[in-house]
Formats: C-alpha cells, sequence, structure tokens
C-alpha cells in the first residue's frame, strides 16, 4: 500500500508539474506573441481543458502524498501533499480572479487591460509550476531514498 501512494502520488506530481512547465515555457509565451486579441481568444478553450486537468492531478498527488505520510511515511510526504494539495486553493482564491477577467466576453481582447491580466495569468501560473517541480523532485528523491 505504501510503495502505490508514493508512485501515485510521485506521477500526479510529475504529470501536474509537467503540464505546468509546458504550459508555463511553451503555450503561454505563445499565445501572448500571437497578440492580445488572438491570445484572448485561444486562452477561453485552453483553460477550460487545462483545468480538467490539473485539478484532479492536484487532489490527488496531494491526497495520495498525506496518505503515504498518515501511512508511517516520513514527514516530507505530508509536506509535499500539503503543497501539492494547496495549489488548489491557491488557484481558486488567487488565480481565478484573473481567469474570471480573461474569460468574460465583456473584455475587449485587444485593450491594455487584456495585456495586463495576460501578464498576471503568467506570472501566477509560474507559482504553480515552481511549486508543482519542487514537489515532483522531493517525491522524486523520496522514492531514490
Amino acid at each position: 500500500m505504501a510503495t502505490a501512494l508514493e508512485w501515485l502520488a510521485t506521477l500526479s506530481a510529475g504529470l501536474f508539474a509537467g503540464a505546468a512547465l509546458y504550459v508555463s515555457l511553451v503555450e503561454h509565451p505563445a499565445r501572448v506573441g500571437l497578440g492580445p486579441r488572438a491570445a484572448v481568444d485561444e486562452f477561453r478553450p485552453s483553460y477550460r481543458r487545462g483545468a480538467a486537468l490539473q485539478a484532479p492531478l492536484g487532489v490527488l498527488g496531494g491526497a495520495a502524498g498525506i496518505a503515504r505520510w498518515a501511512t508511517g511515511g516520513c514527514a516530507a510526504w505530508l509536506v509535499g501533499g500539503l503543497a501539492l494539495g494547496a495549489l488548489v486553493p491557491f488557484t481558486l482564491v488567487v488565480i481565478v480572479p484573473t481567469n474570471t477577467r480573461l474569460l468574460d466576453p465583456r473584455l475587449d481582447a485587444a485593450s491594455s487591460e487584456a495585456t495586463t491580466l495576460l501578464r498576471r495569468w503568467g506570472r501566477l501560473h509560474g507559482v504553480r509550476t515552481v511549486v508543482s517541480l519542487a514537489v515532483f523532485a522531493g517525491f522524486v528523491a523520496l522514492l531514490v531514498w
């Protein structure tokens, strides 16, 4: 059971981190490079699909890390599980207001506001990327150790 929880936590964190890294280094810069109107138009369907992928991975990986700690694992599983799981409320509280505005059909997609929102979203998503990469690296280290 313990080994399954370790692998589940690590796999979920790795998939989350990989997706987040791709968005931060590839998709979002390409999106923004198209100009604000096209970037907002691309953001809308992309965000919905990304959220459907990342939210379950964050919850699953976080829960598996916490469960591994609860079944006798070291405190690092708890820390990693809490950090990965915390990305879900971080998204809901900190990022969702920006998402909501970018998804609002009344937003002038060619405006300076749209550009500001896209930049803010990129920075906020970067937090998710860094945290998830750190958790994944920590979980891999725990597996090897």
